[in-house]
């Protein structure tokens, strides 16, 4: 039984990965010239995005599984997922001829439901429940319960840590030069528990930093309590780094091995996922990204540093790519919501337009109805700048024409209502 004072050895992560060996693809760890260069630093990515499943998660799954006596899987498997986790358990019970049952959130986009039917064919069943991966987690349990089935925790048991671990091994293995820091997500903690113990044991001198989602920050809040502490409320874009509460094993390993812990803010996540697209034509999910975005935070003690960035997946769902570049603008202050109050009269929008917008500035949002008996009508307008500089500029022009009402990016509760 996994407890407390357990940890994980190289010697159990080098089983892993033999036995994981046949099914587990040893990913790149590849040279990103373009981030080297916006850094002063020599940037390497470790491909996780292109395993099998799009992501590292078939490694511990598929070794805690293959594990299982006849007797753990006479009742068959069962798991709960936001989406990644879910997908590695189905292509193992496919691979091993294993019955599964996969609890997923409701809430999981529907890329990942429709991989995870795939790669388990006619092994898994898939029940959506709750709008948690911890609601999913509690069904899950009971179904095991009810059904005396074998759960396959998603990252808080030492054979998934192991199985995640080997990410380690290979990012060692393949360097040509002493690492200096490694940023790795952290949602449930088995991925930064299994590499962090791999690199404490092989390569102690390297940083580990485990960044977290802004609205999900279940490791930096636990170490701020010095406990492991469950969050009331969590923001779930970050799918599949959204936990309310973090392994009780992969915690302890988290907080003996990590060196450190950032949080990122969603519109940084999506704005590096943009970047990553657009220059190298890599599709990264959010949780995916949450390391490359690290850089960001820690571009002043990364320069002259060898740096690996564990890209953990990348199960993107193309339907979610406009609130994502929509969130971008927003943090890079490119993209901006306004009240505006239009005189109700002739030619109004035309002098908005004419004589208060500049020259690149661009309407991307109007929403007005005209209100008989008032002299002034309020409209819901969003503006995309060229450059953030251009601000200020719009607002002084606003402010004397006399067009100025409510900035809505800093009132999120009315902004959320009306965008």
């Amino acid at each position: 039984m996994n407890t407390l004072n357990e940890t994980i050895s190289l010697e159990k992560i080098y089983k892993a990965q033999h036995q994981i060996k046949d099914v587990v693809e040893n990913t790149p760890l590849v040279y990103m010239k373009n981030f080297s260069k916006r850094y002063n630093a020599s940037i390497y990515f470790k491909r996780e995005d292109l395993q099998i499943v799009r992501s590292y998660k078939i490694r511990g799954a598929f070794n805690k599984i293959k594990g299982l006596s006849k007797e753990d899987l006479t009742n068959g498997i069962v798991c709960a997922s936001a989406g990644n986790h879910a997908q590695g358990v189905a292509f193992s019970c496919q691979k091993l001829k294993v019955k599964g049952t996969i609890f997923m959130p409701v809430t999981t986009p529907h890329q990942k439901i429709d991989q995870v039917r795939m790669f388990g064919g006619s092994f898994v069943e898939v029940i959506l429940i709750g709008d948690s991966f911890d609601d999913s987690s509690e069904a899950a349990k009971q179904f095991c319960k009810d059904h005396h089935s074998t759960f396959v925790h998603p990252f808080d048991d030492l054979d998934v840590i192991a199985g995640q671990g080997t990410v380690g091994l290979e990012i060692l293995n393949d360097s040509t030069s002493p690492i200096d820091y490694v940023f790795m997500p952290v949602g449930g903690g088995g991925l930064a528990s299994g590499i962090s113990s791999v690199f404490k044991a092989l390569s102690p001198e390297t940083r580990l930093i485990g960044v977290e989602p802004e609205g999900a920050p279940s490791l930096t809040t636990s170490l701020k309590n010095g406990k492991n502490t469950s969050l009331k409320n969590i923001e779930k874009f970050v799918d599949g780094a959204a936990v309310k509460r973090m392994g009780e094993i992969t915690f302890e390993l988290c907080k003996r091995q990590l060196d450190a812990t950032n949080v990122i803010s969603e519109g940084l996540i999506c704005s590096t996922i943009l970047k990553v697209y657009n220059e190298n034509a890599m599709v990264v999910e959010p949780a995916g990204a949450l390391s490359i975005a690290a850089l960001e935070k820690h571009k002043d003690e990364i320069i002259g540093k060898t740096v690996v960035c564990v890209v953990s997946g990348g199960n993107n769902d193309i339907t979610r790519m406009e609130e994502m570049k929509e969130r971008a603008l927003l943090y890079e202050g490119l993209k901006h919501y306004f009240i505006i109050r239009f005189p109700q009269r002739a030619g109004a929008l035309k002098e908005f337009v004419v004589d208060v917008l500049g020259d690149t500035d661009d309407i991307a949002y109007f929403e007005y109805t005209k209100k008989n008996n008032r002299e002034k009508g309020p409209a819901v307008v969003g503006i995309e700048l060229e450059n953030k500089e251009d601000f200020q500029p719009l607002i002084n022009r606003m402010k004397e024409k006399g067009f100025l009402g409510e900035y809505l990016n800093d009132n999120p509760e009315l902004f959320r209502f009306l965008i």
